[in-house]
């Protein structure tokens, strides 16, 4: 959890400009575009927070002088000082929410099912549902990477690509185990069943992030591609699994027509989970540094959906709740994204 500190947003966009300034700042283009648009994102944070502090002074002064002396004309000219206000400030607390550097980058989801089979099989297709129409319902696009369905129902794993403006950014607050608690449908005896599985989110990798990865260190197989995707797909064998053997990391891709479409993809994939590996690292000697615990294995679960027996979905690391289940599996997921995000600064 971090604190906004704006002295310290301050001095760092003066650090970056005088680093700007050397002469060898262009030497690496890749380097310095990045230097630059962080330099500018801390910049319009700054630049937002002194316009919204402006308008904060003014709308003050308008409240004393209606407290002197009521006026109409006065009142009404302070409630939209006061519209302006909020919307300036909604608008400020979003842009520190996602000032990281990542933020901006397209999302990778992955689901897995937990133990239980074809009921938490069906819970991990649930959940891919859920958020598959919340990329519909904010404009973002999704691509299917890798697909493997359950047995009987739901699905084994998937792996999908999210594109659109800050996907990462807002997705990133979905990470972990989410919990289903309802009568299952596939008991006979209409008995009350838990189900458990995990969603992981990495920022997809792209070509100003420099993850090297020497060909002697991946193992690469071809696999027959299993799910939908027509014919083709299951007649050949196109499918890539490739294996990074430092790490253990693997990544598969079988969306593309052909074997060269989906090695190019794998690799992507593999490129973001080492980075986001490198994120995690990165978060944890923070929270060494901190003191803090950040319980990440399996069963920690960071939202319970109860369907059973009564209707209640909760995020047991911010205390968001909400009673209206069927809105949330259908991809209602702000309130609980925007308590997350604003549950880190403060």
């Amino acid at each position: 959890m971090s604190r906004f500190d704006l002295a310290q947003k301050e001095e760092e966009v003066k650090a970056l400009d005088q680093q700007m300034l050397g002469a060898d700042f262009w030497s690496d283009q890749r380097a310095a575009q990045s230097v630059i648009r962080k330099r500018n994102g801390l910049k319009d944070i700054i630049d937002s927070y002194a316009s919204l502090h402006d308008e904060l002074a003014s709308l003050n002064e308008t409240a004393d002088e209606l407290k002197g002396a009521f006026d109409e004309e006065l009142m009404m000219l302070a409630e939209e000082e006061y519209a302006d206000v909020k919307k300036a400030f909604e608008d400020f607390e979003m842009k520190v929410l996602l000032s990281h550097e990542y933020d901006n980058s397209n999302a990778i989801l992955e689901i897995h099912p937990g133990a239980g089979g074809t009921e938490s099989c069906d819970w991990a297709g649930m959940l891919y549902r859920m958020y598959t129409r919340y990329a519909e319902k904010h404009g973002y696009k999704v691509s299917v990477l890798d697909y493997l369905p359950g047995e009987e129902a739901g699905i084994k794993s998937v792996t999908f690509l999210v594109e659109g403006e800050k996907a990462y950014g807002y997705l990133k607050s979905e990470k972990g185990v989410h919990r289903l608690v309802r009568i299952s449908p596939f008991d006979s005896g209409a008995r009350r069943h838990t189900s458990f599985a995990s969603l992981d989110v990495m920022p997809q990798f792209n070509e100003e992030i420099e993850i090297e990865i020497k060909p002697e260190d991946l193992i690469v197989e071809t696999k027959r591609a299993s799910g939908a995707g027509g014919q083709h797909i299951n007649k050949t064998d196109s499918a890539i699994r490739m294996v990074h053997k430092p790490t253990g990391i693997v990544a598969t891709c079988q969306s593309g027509r052909s074997q060269i479409q989906n090695r190019e993809e794998a690799l992507r994939i593999l490129k973001s989970r080492l980075y986001q590996r490198e994120i995690e690292e990165q978060e944890k000697k923070i929270a060494a540094l901190k003191g803090e615990q950040a319980a990440n294995e399996w069963g920690s679960q960071i939202r319970n959906y109860v369907l059973h027996p009564y209707s209640l979905i909760k995020d047991v690391r911010t205390g968001c709740e909400t009673s209206q289940v069927q809105n949330v599996l259908d991809g209602d997921l702000d309130a609980f994204i925007f308590a997350y995000l604003k549950s880190q600064i403060r």
